[in-house]
């Protein structure tokens, strides 16, 4: 089938996801045309499926904010019209579903039915879509797509509670790519970090507040007092100059490497032994099961989706949003034996393998199957 995605492309979760899908879909026979403001950070190779149809924003002096929703509309209109796609699969409510909801209705002027796919990843419902400025059509978009999902059971709870929502939402959890995300023979790299055979923790992310990261520093402090180790940052954001000073107010800058952004985190997550993720809200929480795919136990918040993902007491530990405290208790309880940090890492592994993408894929193909079937119905109706 032909299949447009339309999402962020950046390298955040749910542009990461999109793109990823994507990738997947292209290379079993699918014609996927991405279409948004820039190349997806992700869509680094060539294939002969893939497509890429950039949106252009006027720069008319009239427009105080480039009108980003009404271009990313007719962009969409005439890549549906001239690459005859038969679905378009949104990543992100905000703005993709209204915009996608907008080319429908001008597609329908022209005879063309276009079902919508609409897929909730996290802080379009948790934070921007409670905005009282967008939730009237935030709901309203969701209500008028054709296929809803989210990428966790508790967003979708959340988007129930939170929002007048009539559509059935379908849970479709967040994948990972095995092949890709695997243990590599990165030993030289190791030893460049910790050469005296220290313990490596990590943290990935877009360093914003929402993500806590100043609670990884506070945590790799109390865990430092205890256990010789390294905390290696992997990612940048406004909240990184605050990481930095506080690592210097505690006196461990000598053992706290910021790498900036990376694209092979994979090799970096291949010589650690534990990922912190403390976030106030995580909708499902991909860098963590990067990690884990890794055989990289993790220590979570509570937040969103991640107890649906780092299972307590088995990859890993949970515990209450800033409770750093016990954070660090459970890090030094998983990193000071060798025998257990070995059982949990064989554990994260074994439970990443649920949310490989070769199971996740099909699920995805046989939603756009039910979704034309049932678009066509209407259509002729």
């Amino acid at each position: 089938m032909k299949i447009g995605i339309v999402c962020y492309p950046t390298f955040g979760g749910s542009g990461v996801v999109a793109t990823e899908l994507g990738k997947a879909l292209a290379a079993r026979g699918h014609q996927v045309h991405f279409i948004t403001y820039s190349q997806p950070a992700r869509l680094d190779f060539f294939s002969a499926n893939l497509f890429y149809h950039e949106v252009s924003v006027s720069k008319y002096p009239l427009f105080d904010y480039p009108p980003y929703e009404l271009a990313l509309a007719s962009k969409l209109v005439d890549v549906v019209r001239f690459e005859n796609l038969d679905i378009l699969h949104v990543h992100y409510a905000i703005p993709h579903a209204s915009a996608a909801f907008m080319a429908k209705q001008i597609l329908a002027t022209y005879g063309i039915h276009i079902p919508v796919v609409t897929t909730l990843h996290g802080t379009d419902i948790t934070l921007v879509g409670q905005d009282p400025t967008y939730k009237p059509a935030v709901t309203f978009s969701i209500n008028q797509s054709d296929g809803v999902t989210a990428v966790s059971h508790n967003l979708k709870e959340d988007t129930l509670q939170h929002f007048d929502i009539k559509n059935e939402i379908r849970v479709i959890s967040n994948f990972i790519d095995m092949q890709r995300f695997s243990l590599k023979a990165k030993d030289h790299f190791k030893i460049a970090i910790a050469p005296n055979d220290e313990r490596i923790l990590v943290h990935t992310s877009n360093f914003r507040q929402v993500k806590r990261t100043q609670d990884v520093i506070r945590v790799f402090e109390k865990v430092h007092q205890k256990i010789p180790s390294k905390l290696l940052m992997v990612g940048d954001g406004p909240e990184r100059a605050y990481c930095e000073q506080l690592c210097r107010d505690l006196k461990i800058c000598a053992d706290v490497r910021f790498l900036g952004r990376q694209d092979a985190v994979e090799e970096i997550l291949s010589v650690c032994d534990l990922f912190i993720i403390p976030s106030e809200s995580e909708s499902f929480g991909l860098a963590a099961l990067e990690a884990m795919a890794c055989k990289v136990p993790v220590i979570s918040s509570n937040a969103g989706g991640l107890p649906e993902l780092n299972v307590d007491g088995v990859t890993g530990y949970i515990s209450a949003v800033g409770d750093v405290d016990a954070m660090a208790k459970h890090a030094i309880d998983i990193l000071e034996d060798d025998a257990r940090l070995n059982q949990f890492k064989e554990n994260a592994l074994a439970w990443a393998t649920k949310f490989d993408l070769s199971l996740i894929l099909p699920i995805y193909e046989n939603f756009y199957n039910e979704i034309l079937s049932s678009s066509k119905g209407k259509a002729h109706k």
